[in-house]
């Protein structure tokens, strides 16, 4: 067994946190933030993180996903095929931001999205190997984007069922509260159609972004479906282009639209359609569905307004969602984890595998 190191933070139960030499969970926190990971570009972290596990003694094992990115699986050799699994993953949205810290937070791109969380699983596991209990580890790539990795990891466990567990705990910044639920994600395309023509003479063209407009104006103001204990589903129009020039008449308007599902999605797409009109074109490229989770009994929930990898990581067992760091501050300028709650984190990873059965 490796040496010991303390750190100074103090655990829920009031001990001070202790880590083996080389992996206390804020210098790895930092180091992870200040290797830039950026969705498509988690080649660098994956080969930190391989690096590092594999001198502390798991077996590691990288998932090839696209091109040099990969997941990483790992497992100690005692129990290679543990019941329980920790996973979060890898890649951060942009602009890259390196890491600093003050007495009581580290700053910087995925201090609680989700590097911290990946520091806190580790020591975790490391707390629980020292116990005799054994979990595994899974760090995917591209959760910021398309979940390409957690689909690849999906295929893995699909083809290899040696690598199946029982429970699936995943990590997102949740202020170490356990989620009841999380919502789930529907995007929608809304293309229209127009006639180039010069603007002095707006009659010989017809307009795409005006159908765009009138179309997405139905949109806002259409009910939503509303959950009395998960709160109403949501829209986002996030994107809008078209247009040629100020002085051409638009033959072409876009628009991407985010729904953060509460249910089903099935009436509310039939809605979408006959609301946007038959002026426009509707698409849904992508939808990851509303779950509710299991929980632990005593403690603190929470419904999570977001969604994440578990739905594409359903050969990985029951899911779980909980993390340190609030995903108010993700994706931020100021993003930042808190200390104490990533020490909290270290325990309350240790406590729900020790009760999972």
């Amino acid at each position: 067994m490796v040496g010991l190191i303390m750190i100074g933070a103090i655990s829920r139960r009031g001990e001070a946190v202790v880590y083996p030499a080389g992996m206390d969970a804020i210098t790895l926190t930092r180091q992870l933030i200040d290797i830039e990971s950026i969705s498509g570009n988690e080649t660098a972290v994956g080969n930190y993180l391989y690096g590092e596990l594999c001198r502390i003694g798991y077996q590691v094992r990288k998932i090839p996903v696209e091109g040099t990115r990969f997941n990483i699986y790992a497992a100690s050799s005692e129990q290679p095929n543990p019941k329980v699994v920790f996973s979060t993953h890898m890649d951060t949205v942009p602009p890259f931001i390196s890491s600093s810290e003050d007495e009581s937070r580290i700053y910087g791109r995925g201090a609680c999205d989700a590097k911290g969380i990946i520091a806190a699983q580790i020591a975790a596991s490391e707390r629980l190997r020292r116990e005799g209990i054994y979990v595994g580890l899974l760090f995917v790539v591209g959760e910021e984007r398309d979940s390409l990795g957690a689909k690849v990891a999906n295929e893995f466990a699909a083809n290899d069922p040696a690598h199946r567990c029982k429970y699936l705990v995943n990590g997102e910044p949740t202020e170490n509260r356990i989620a009841l639920a999380s919502k789930g994600t529907l995007r929608v395309e809304v293309t229209a159609s127009g006639r180039m023509a010069h603007s002095a003479y707006p009659e010989l063209g017809d307009s795409a972004i005006d159908k765009l407009i009138e179309a997405l104006t139905r949109l806002r103001a259409m009910p939503l479906p509303a959950d009395k204990e998960i709160g109403p589903c949501t829209l986002n129009i996030g994107l809008i282009e078209g247009g040629r020039a100020p002085n051409v008449i638009p033959d072409y308007a876009h628009a991407d639209l985010l729904y953060r599902l509460v249910g089903p999605s099935q009436d509310l797409r039939h809605q979408i359609i006959a609301t946007a009109g038959d002026q426009v074109k509707v698409d849904f490229p992508l939808e990851l569905p509303f779950l509710r989770l299991r929980t632990i009994d005593g403690l603190p929930t929470m419904i999570a307004a977001f969604t994440t990898d578990i739905p594409k990581l359903t050969n990985w067992g029951e899911p779980l969602l909980i993390g340190p760091g609030s995903i108010h501050v993700a994706h931020t300028d100021g993003e930042f984890i808190d200390k104490q709650q990533l020490a909290e984190a270290i325990d309350l990873y240790s406590e729900i595998a020790k009760r999972l059965d």
